[in-house]
């Protein structure tokens, strides 16, 4: 008979490569620890907490620009003079607001220039551009 078939299966959690671990860990951290602290004492000034403008959140506007020039602001149509008044409404918002430009493939490029130009010219510094992956690639 062998050895094997008398002892059956060892079912033991060999628990050595943990305490190997773990005390690789703490010596670790037991020599970064008084690096970590600072060794010239310096009393620094403090403040008060103020909401900044990273903390408050304003929806994206979403500019759509058709093939034929046709032009849309949050998914409903506007005319050339009222989406530069809207423009200028919102880009005294703050925080301002990011104009997100989809333009057809097809739109003239004039026409995607054109509209740039006037947010910017309203004062809208955050204008962002909407594509697609290629899905040939």
């Amino acid at each position: 008979m062998r050895i094997e078939e008398k002892a059956g299966v060892l079912s033991d959690i060999n628990i050595t490569p943990l305490v190997d671990v773990m005390l690789v860990l703490l010596i670790i951290f037991m020599i970064s620890a008084p690096l970590m602290t600072h060794t010239v004492k310096v009393r620094l000034p403090s403040t008060q907490k103020v909401m900044s403008d990273r903390t408050k959140y304003s929806p994206p506007l979403d500019l759509a620009i058709k093939a034929n020039g046709s032009l849309y602001l949050n998914d409903r149509p506007v005319s050339h003079a009222a989406l530069k008044a809207r423009l200028g409404i919102y880009a005294h918002m703050s925080p301002q607001p990011e104009l997100q430009v989809r333009a057809d493939h097809a739109t003239k490029w004039k026409v995607v220039r054109t509209m740039l130009s006037e947010a910017r010219h309203v004062g809208m510094i955050r204008v962002g551009f909407v594509t697609t992956s290629d899905a040939r690639s």
